[in-house]
């Protein structure tokens, strides 16, 4: 696997940008990306792969890119007359717009407009809107979710037209080979990253394996972008087409949209300081599903911390291996075969889990994943009380032993799947299991703990969120 993360650092938007804050347009991004980097640090966000589009690598790889598609005959020379949004770098159609209290035009996206008129080379588009549709229709997994998917064909079945791919207003960009005073439009050279990484056009790379890729994970408003000018480049260079275009929606904050000039944007690294990190990962995926919008609060926040992770997950692993201290001594018991229907329902239920994860985590729908994983939790839940190990404690301790390994069994395997969510409170909670660094992986999940380990002392997880005194 490969996963691959960076920042594309070139067009007019940034040019403008950097302008504004007195730096040069490298030294701008320089600061941008770098802060890119923190954050993904600090959200605990790993990757084989940070590319940035002002590397030498990607400069070569966007020009070869060009040449292809201008060997295939699908560039031309012309001019470029329209309006164009430079927040997001794109080109409308008039039709595409509205107007604004004070008469003004906006895109779709609510940026503002302007004509331009300038020298372009144009992409024949048009020419490709069968051959993305009969696309689209072949692979019908290509574009998710389907909102998205319907969204994209409508648009291609409305008509495509040629596409203006080189600027000359300005210069910060890469520029266009054998062509003096043009630099690339900022989505070409944006989109190509993904093969510069891979090696491009160094086919016989290592990292060539990697393409075509399994997904690429966008936001809505680019989606545009990826599943219909980013395929038409791909095929018309010669190239595969990514298997996947999956698409999120926007967090919006108590019901409104992001906004700067509201004041109400929130930044990562806040909300993992107010709240804890593994904790906001877990609300990320869990509160609303891939692909549409959700609305982030802090009450939905601390209900998910305080419900789910403290009350469900917390207080199972409290309750199970506090147990085990106080009445196995802290060995990890044996359920010496005799299991009861009751035990092979839970055991089941949890050793199920993998095979529907992967099912889910291909498809995307990380939401529906861990509700299949909550369920066995309060499956276990309900089971510790049916059983009341500390009751069994005064009557039948060879059955309250089994009872307390068919619980630590069963939250191993949660602890150990839950990784990719929460990696630091999944690290704690497997210690605590006495699962060596080792033995952490899915294949692991086959081979059962030993009888007769000895488990460290049990500590809470996911202490309750407490609102700050006033």
């Amino acid at each position: 696997m490969l996963f691959l993360t960076g920042t594309d650092e070139h067009g007019q938007k940034v040019e403008a940008a950097a302008r504004d804050a007195g730096l040069d347009p490298q030294s701008f991004t320089d600061r941008i990306s770098a802060d890119f980097k923190d954050m993904a640090r600090v959200m605990g966000v790993s990757y084989d792969d940070y590319i940035r589009t002002t590397e030498e690598r990607h400069k070569v790889s966007s020009a070869e890119l060009w040449r292809r598609i201008d060997a295939s005959g699908d560039i031309y020379l012309g001019h470029y007359e329209g309006w164009y949004a430079v927040r997001d770098e794109a080109f409308y159609d008039e039709d595409e717009l509205t107007k604004r209290p004070d008469g003004s035009l906006m895109a779709p996206s609510g940026a503002p407009v302007e004509w331009v008129r300038e020298p372009s080379y144009f992409f024949r588009l048009s020419a490709w809107q069968d051959r993305l549709l009969a696309y689209y229709e072949q692979h019908p997994e290509f574009i998710a979710p389907s909102s998205r998917r319907n969204e994209v064909v409508s648009f291609v079945r409305g008509g495509l037209r040629d596409l203006s791919i080189s600027r000359t207003t300005f210069s910060w960009g890469i520029p266009v080979p054998d062509a003096p005073g043009h630099v690339m439009y900022v989505w070409l050279d944006a989109l190509n990253n993904y093969v510069t990484a891979c090696g491009f056009p160094d086919e016989s790379a290592p990292r060539w394996r990697y393409w075509p890729a399994d997904v690429h994970f966008v936001g809505k408003d680019i989606i545009r972008f990826h599943a219909v000018y980013w395929p038409a480049f791909l095929m018309a260079a010669g190239l595969p087409v990514p298997e996947r275009i999956s698409s999120n929606g926007w967090w919006v904050v108590d019901g409104e949209k992001m906004s700067k000039s509201l004041g109400n944007v929130i930044e990562p690294r806040k909300l993992a300081e107010t709240y804890g990190l593994d904790q906001i990962r877990y609300f990320l995926l869990r509160e609303k599903p891939f692909g549409a919008d959700g609305s982030m609060s802090h009450a939905a926040i601390v209900s998910r911390i305080n419900v789910e992770l403290a009350n469900d997950l917390g207080n199972l692993a409290q309750r199970s291996l506090s147990l085990i201290a106080r009445n196995c001594g802290g060995v990890l018991p044996s359920h010496g075969g005799l299991l009861t229907e009751d035990d092979v329902t839970l055991v089941a239920a949890a050793n199920a889990l993998l095979d529907l994860l992967r099912v889910n985590m291909d498809r995307q729908t990380f939401h529906e994943g861990l509700e299949e994983v909550w369920k066995v939790i309060r499956a276990a839940n309900g089971y510790i009380d049916r059983q009341a190990p500390w009751a069994l404690n005064k009557t039948d301790k060879v059955r309250m032993g089994a009872v307390l390994r068919v619980l630590a069994d069963t939250l191993r395997v949660v602890a150990t799947l839950l990784q990719p969510v929460m990696p630091e409170s999944m690290a704690r909670m497997l210690d605590q299991l006495g699962v060596p660094p080792d033995a952490r992986r899915f294949a692991d999940l086959d081979d059962p703990l030993a009888d007769g380990l000895f488990l460290p002392p049990p500590q809470g997880v996911f202490p309750r969120y407490v609102e700050p005194a006033a």
